[in-house]
């Protein structure tokens, strides 16, 4: 029995590094990485267990119960003899790793065989094959990742099932108990150690993809850290040629090169002589991938430089895109197709992916840039020509009566236009340049108003050298002149706050005018509105302007009743500047 239980063990060894050698196949890498697996899928992993089965059939040992001599196994047996085997390692590992289909179809393959060969056991050791395969897929099921006391303990109990089978179908008795005796216990163990080794290889599988893919992800992300600043600026030799000496310095290739749809923007490693920033792109290769979008790896007879003796030997050529289309290539160069392995391949393809992004964030804060500039000069549309007309015939009628006052608001006028085109380029203004618009705007309105409109202020100088974004306070005003207090004969007030509370700063613009109707309340500061008096544009922008620069720290509120005038309050935190 002894003897017997060190030769299975040595047959099993061999079967175990028969499937270490076969982990390393791409397809079965794929089938154990997959919760479920496709139809093709299912099909090979039964093939190749069944195989495995049939295998562990041809390296056991044929005892013969009569002279209770072992012999090789052959293609046909006596009617006295069976097979001591680790048949039942390839059908168990099927189960857990594929479920019941895999399993019973690896236990049907290598069941028939076994019956092919013939011998006392020859059917109740094909049923057995078949009911090792439900019991694995039963704990498959149950236990998606199998501990290694649990395979051996699975691989023994389908064993010991066999066994039991001998003795139940197997006749003449005495032969089937005689062979059991022998060879049950060194079977049972034999067979639970090797499906637990080969459970192990198929956990050191997983873990080498595991640790590769964490390797793979801190590279990434390292790389991205020190990428995001640079393609966030747009695709420029100079931005190119940082990202080329990062990923130079962090993926070791031969070299690595950007390019746009025509150029090469930069190339860093191999070849640099002749592959030079802003010349023609050199290989058809290149415009292939531009014009198709996808991912090609080259070596150096497909790669077709112009440029004899080159000595980049092999590429990974992946698009650059925005918005889904192509704008250039990402390539990194090998010695050789060898040294590009599936890792380097993911690595790249994702690379091209992270890179295409902060292209298209380049992208999109040139359109936050531009969406700034358009809302702003939708602010400064607002100014109603009758207003400039106005304020000229003002002027006009004052020159004769009070030259010294038409001075005056020639003065304010100049300024208040002058301060507008000053808000089309500048992104943030202090409050007292935003302060001083205001002013000149209401002495303007004021010498319209005569006896009408009082202009009250309570500012605090400490704060105005705060930061905030151009065109911010005038709108409030104008809204205040313009729709709180137009229809007032007399006693028209607006009040302008700006103060310090504890760590924000309140600005406040409240007038004693017409209020506002609650339905119309609501959606002011939020939404553009279509109504006869007004958009509500001038307020959705400075909202909209305030949360884009401050964020969530930005309040901004409107207290209104109709009869009884409107109070706007915008709240900023102080340590935010510019």
């Amino acid at each position: 029995m002894i003897d017997l239980l060190i030769t299975m063990l040595e047959r099993v060894g061999i079967l175990v590094a028969v499937a270490f050698v076969v982990t390393r196949f791409r397809f079965f890498q794929d089938m154990i990485h997959q919760d479920q697996l496709n139809r093709k899928q299912h099909y090979t992993a039964i093939l190749f267990f069944g195989l495995f089965g049939i295998m562990g059939t041809y390296y056991g040992v044929a005892l013969h119960t009569g002279t209770l001599g072992f012999n090789s196994v052959t293609m046909n047996l006596a009617a006295e003899e069976a097979i001591a085997n680790s048949r039942v390692i390839g059908v168990v590992i099927a189960g857990l790793l594929g479920g019941y289909r895999v399993g019973i179809g690896a236990g049907l393959i290598a069941g028939i065989h076994r019956l092919t060969l013939g011998g006392f056991t020859a059917v109740s050791c094909s049923l057995a094959s078949v009911i090792a395969g439900v019991i694995a897929g039963y704990f498959r099921k149950k236990e998606k990742y199998i501990k290694l006391p649990t395979a051996f303990l699975i691989g023994a109990l389908a064993e010991s099932i066999q066994m039991l089978i001998i003795l139940i179908l197997s006749r003449p008795f005495e032969m089937a108990w005689t062979l059991v005796q022998i060879i049950g216990i060194p079977m049972i163990l034999a067979n639970g150690f090797g499906t637990a080794i080969f459970v192990l290889i198929v956990q050191s599988v997983v873990n080498e993809k595991e640790k590769t893919s964490a390797e793979q992800a801190q590279k990434t992300l390292r790389i991205a850290e020190q990428t995001v600043g640079y393609l966030r600026q747009g695709m420029t030799n100079q931005s190119a040629l940082a990202v080329c000496s990062i990923l130079y310095k962090e993926i070791n290739p031969s070299a690595v090169a950007i390019t746009d749809k025509e150029l090469i923007l930069a190339h860093v490693g191999l070849a640099s002589d002749h592959h030079v920033a802003n010349t023609p792109i050199r290989t058809q290769l290149t415009k292939d991938v531009i014009q198709s979008g996808e991912l090609v790896v080259a070596n150096d007879e497909t790669i077709h430089c112009s440029v004899e003796d080159c000595p980049l030997g092999a590429v990974v050529m992946a698009p650059l895109k925005s918005r889904d289309e192509v704008i250039g290539t990402l390539k990194v160069y090998f010695p050789s197709e060898k040294d590009i392995t599936n890792v380097n391949l993911e690595l790249i393809s994702g690379l091209s992916s992270l890179l295409s992004t902060q292209v298209e964030l380049a992208d999109t804060e040139k359109a936050y840039q531009l969406a700034k500039e358009a809302e702003i000069k939708a602010l400064q549309a607002q100014i109603s020509p009758h207003f400039l007309f106005n304020s000229l015939n003002i002027i006009v009628s004052l020159i004769r009566t009070d030259p010294k006052k038409a001075r005056k608001l020639l003065m304010s006028l100049s300024h208040f236009f002058r301060q507008n085109l000053a808000g089309t380029t500048a992104e943030m203004v202090s409050l007292r340049k935003e302060l001083e618009h205001v002013k000149a705007y209401l002495e303007i309105e004021s010498s319209r108003f005569v006896d009408k409109l009082q202009v009250s202020y309570d500012i605090d100088e400490a704060v105005l050298d705060q930061n905030i974004p151009p065109l911010t306070l005038q709108p409030l005003v104008e809204n205040a002149v313009k729709h709180g207090i137009k229809d007032m004969e007399k006693n028209a007030v607006v009040r302008i706050s700006i103060k310090r509370e504890q760590s924000r700063i309140v600005i406040v613009v409240e007038d004693n005018g017409l209020g506002i109707e609650e339905t119309k309340l609501q959606k002011l500061g939020t939404f553009q509105l279509e109504s006869e008096t007004g958009t509500g544009i001038g307020l959705y922008n400075v909202k909209r302007r305030l949360t884009m620069k401050f964020g969530p720290q930005a309040g901004f509120h409107i207290d209104s009743e109709p009869g009884h005038g409107t109070k706007i309050s915008i709240y900023l935190p102080v340590e935010i500047r510019e």
